[in-house]
């Protein structure tokens, strides 16, 4: 499915990019080649393939999921303007 240069300038007006009548030529088969390539893995058989993400395996090191307060308390409540027994002390806002 070859690309024409009108096509070509649709294209760019869509992606808003100013092409010279150079470019554009030069484009022209740029993109003829690229949809050849795509055209040629359309031909390849990929029947009983698995798909993948990577072509190595590749494991995330991931720390366990264990819920806990973080034992950070203290060190939060320090940058507090005022805390009291534990918590961020706040103003009485209804009388």
């Amino acid at each position: 499915m070859p690309v024409s240069e009108k096509e070509v300038r649709h294209v760019a007006k869509l992606a808003r990019l100013a092409l010279s009548e150079e470019e554009i030529a030069k484009m022209v088969p740029e993109l003829n080649n690229i949809l050849g390539w795509v055209e040629q893995l359309g031909e390849v058989s990929t029947d009983g393939v698995e798909p993948l993400t990577a072509v190595i395996e590749n494991r995330l090191r991931l720390r366990d999921d264990v819920v806990n307060d973080g034992d950070v308390r203290d060190d939060i409540l320090k940058n507090a303007p005022d805390a009291q027994h534990g918590f961020f002390a706040v103003p009485k806002v209804i009388e």
